[in-house]
């Protein structure tokens, strides 16, 4: 891939851009992403992540006082005492430098019930296990998509991909931690069938699920900007039938709803702009894509695109064409 610029993120508005910052879909879960970057190119990546990536032009990392500062805003916003701080990323949250300060920071929040993490594994050591359990970690979300070491790596996109120190992670977690952990394969067609019941049974072996579910398996959906791999996506009944089928064999929950994790929808933050709404934006940055840019309006971060020949610092007018879940993006 091209170099990407690697940018810090301070003193820009945190809401609005899908690839850093804060993200509410209007329910009681505010995702955090402090981080963009990822060591895997896996193959069925809906982002384009790691080394391998065609499309990224820029990553991110997020300065962490900011960070807390636009959390506190949100949950004062939303006036209840039960929110899930979920820190995921378009890469390995891992990878952030301040992760264990910033679980302290949300677990001492006083409107905050639940702290989760999304992560592929690679990064995790007993020593960052260890200290995320001291600052307040509830759950890790493990997306490991094989157990046998050859398809691991082949999934991985890397021959670097160490399933073994994985695995050896999940078990710590789960055996010397207060730490839940929930095992989240995705399931690829043609690719890891057979290695999704095996998923299950190591699952519950090593004794994920203390409170949540132990396994949450996701069906591959193909993404516009995501990679492709070459497979036929199964359709939803089918997905589901097999899950129950699974069900009865292992005497687990497989199909879930939001209600098991306690999610619910409650009053969003405000949406700043409307569909199709022109607007005067100020472009502070290039963008996550190679053809993006970065705005900044009403206290908002959005992403233009097609936007390669717009040059840093000017101010253009754009129209809006993208709302949903707080997520801006226009074109010029």
């Amino acid at each position: 891939m091209a170099k990407c610029n690697h940018i810090l993120i301070r003193d820009i508005p945190l809401f609005g851009c899908i690839a850093f910052g804060i993200i509410d879909r209007g329910t009681n879960v505010l995702q955090l992403r402090p981080y963009s970057e990822c060591p895997l190119s896996c193959i069925f990546c809906s982002t384009d992540a790691g080394p391998h990536s065609s499309r990224r032009g820029s990553e991110y990392m997020v300065d962490l006082t900011q960070l807390l500062a636009a959390f506190e805003w949100a949950v004062s916003y939303k006036e209840i005492n039960d929110i899930e701080a979920h820190i995921d990323t378009v890469g390995e949250p891992a990878l952030y430098p301040e992760l264990v300060q910033l679980v302290e920071g949300l677990s001492a929040n006083s409107h905050v019930r639940t702290v989760s993490m999304q992560t592929n594994g690679t990064m995790l050591n007993t020593g960052l296990i260890d200290a995320l359990d001291k600052a307040g970690l509830s759950r890790i979300n493990m997306s490991i998509e094989s157990l046998d070491p050859g398809l691991a790596k082949r999934i991985a996109g890397t021959d670097s991909y160490d399933l073994g120190k994985v695995l050896k992670s999940a078990e710590y977690i789960t055996k010397n931690t207060n730490i839940d952990l929930l095992i989240a394969p995705v399931w690829l067609p043609g690719i890891n069938d057979a290695q999704i019941p095996k998923l299950i049974e190591f699952a519950l072996s090593i004794g994920a699920g203390k409170k949540w579910p132990a396994l949450g398996i996701q069906k591959f959906l193909p993404h516009k900007y995501g990679r492709k791999p070459d497979i036929r996506a199964m359709d939803w009944e089918n997905f589901y039938s097999r899950l129950r089928e699974w069900e009865k064999i292992y005497n687990t929950k497989l199909v879930l709803t939001p209600q098991d994790f306690g999610s619910y929808e409650c009053k969003p933050l405000p949406r700043v702009f409307k569909r199709y709404e022109r607007v005067k934006v100020k472009v502070v940055g290039p963008g996550w894509m190679k053809d993006e840019k970065l705005a900044v309006a009403r206290d908002r971060v959005l992403t233009i695109v097609d936007a390669e020949k717009i040059p840093v610092g000017a101010e253009v007018y754009v129209r809006m064409e993208r709302v949903v879940d707080g997520i801006y993006i226009a074109r010029p």
